[in-house]
């Protein structure tokens, strides 16, 4: 049986993840900085309250992946945060260290520690979950798009440092995605922008050819896809799921 980790899988897009690896045959092991999320995790879920962008949590975690299954088949990189919504001459640094923080160095040591357990079997596959922020850019948003377009730039050096080891890499980015993380942003925005938040939710789904946000399931399919023998040449690509974002910026 495969198997599968997760990070910040206990909720939003990761545990819809959990639940498709699960539901496809997966030993599936998450982690969550939210404890009451970790105890409420379906059965056959397992779960560790971690922070991604602490190294000694990480290496722990490894460390008992390593000893409780033996290796490790699959990595979803897919922790982070919103960081601050500001213009940039109004961004606080702190705000911008702590999402860099999370999205960017919680991806590099889930990769480092993941790297150590899938050379020696000569396979394995990494999926980092960045966004359609890390294709073109997002207005208020420098902290999360500097984050998500360095998320690409590490996964397409780990897709070519491992590549001879049988190891795949790649990065689904995602466009705004149903859920209480968009609705956050979308408030934020409106904020910002002395708008309505449903006049930023419309704008932000009209800036799309299918004219809709994505849903969770949609990006849960993409890892199943990319996990699988199916996309066994696909290896250093960002893959947009996000109904073709065609004006990031429609207000």
């Amino acid at each position: 049986m495969k198997t599968v980790l997760i990070t910040a899988g206990a909720n939003g897009i990761g545990l819809v993840m959990a639940k498709a690896f699960q539901a496809a045959g997966y030993r599936v092991w998450v982690t969550d900085v939210d404890a009451a999320m970790i105890a409420a995790l379906p059965a056959g879920i397992r779960g560790s309250h971690v922070d991604a962008g602490h190294e000694m949590g990480m290496e722990v975690l490894f460390a008992d992946i390593a000893q409780s299954w033996g290796g490790l088949d699959v990595l979803c990189a897919n922790a982070g945060i919103k960081g601050p919504t500001a213009a940039i001459e109004d961004m606080p640094l702190e705000g911008w260290h702590q999402c860099l923080g999370v999205n960017l160095d919680g991806a590099m040591l889930a990769a480092k520690y993941a790297a150590r357990l899938m050379k020696p079997a000569q396979k394995g596959v990494m999926i980092f979950t960045s966004s359609t922020s890390g294709l073109h850019g997002t207005p208020y948003r420098a902290p999360y798009v500097a984050a998500k377009w360095g998320i690409i730039g590490l996964m397409k050096t780990v897709a070519m440092e491992l590549g001879p080891y049988g190891i795949r890499a790649n990065a689904i980015c995602p466009g705004s995605v149903n859920g209480p993380r968009i609705d956050a942003v979308i408030d934020a925005e409106a904020q910002a922008k002395s708008l309505h938040p449903d006049a930023v939710r419309a704008g932000y789904a009209a800036g799309t050819a299918l004219k809709r946000l994505t849903d969770p399931e949609d990006v849960a399919d993409m890892a199943l896809f990319l996990a699988s023998d199916a996309a066994k040449m696909v290896s250093g690509q960002a893959l947009a799921v996000d109904g073709m974002t065609f004006n990031i910026d429609p207000q």
